[in-house]
């Protein structure tokens, strides 16, 4: 994996505070409040994946939520360019966000293997 730039990752910092910032200025409720959990830029700046916490969303309120998310891309990027004094702001993508099912998924697997180590110890 090919190290990033300080800059970029400054980058992507301040694009994973401004985001939220954006979404909660929208008058929807289905996106406005919205867990923005990373952001990675492209090389150049000229795109970026913004990944969202959909774990408590079902696959229609998905669907919807990524449709309101691509109309509302130009006001993001308008609230980005206006809050930096950037020149140019990347191009937003939004994906939904795996991980934290993942690591909700894996904590639960370490805490039934705890339980169970607990249990064959008690009974030895």
């Amino acid at each position: 994996m090919k190290e990033k730039s300080v800059n970029l990752q400054r980058t992507e910092s301040l694009l994973k505070e401004l985001i939220p910032e954006a979404l909660a200025e929208l008058s929807d409720f289905r996106i406005n409040s919205l867990t923005i959990t990373d952001v990675d830029c492209k090389n150049g700046k000229y795109d970026a994946r913004v990944f969202f916490d959909a774990s408590d969303l079902s696959a229609a309120e998905l669907k919807e939520v990524r449709q309101l998310l691509r109309k509302a891309s130009s006001r993001v990027r308008s609230y980005c360019l206006n809050a930096t004094g950037w020149y140019k702001c990347p191009n937003f993508e939004f994906l939904k966000d795996d991980m934290v099912a993942k690591n909700l998924r894996m904590e639960d697997l370490f805490s039934q293997i705890a339980t169970k180590q607990d249990k064959d110890k008690e009974e030895e």
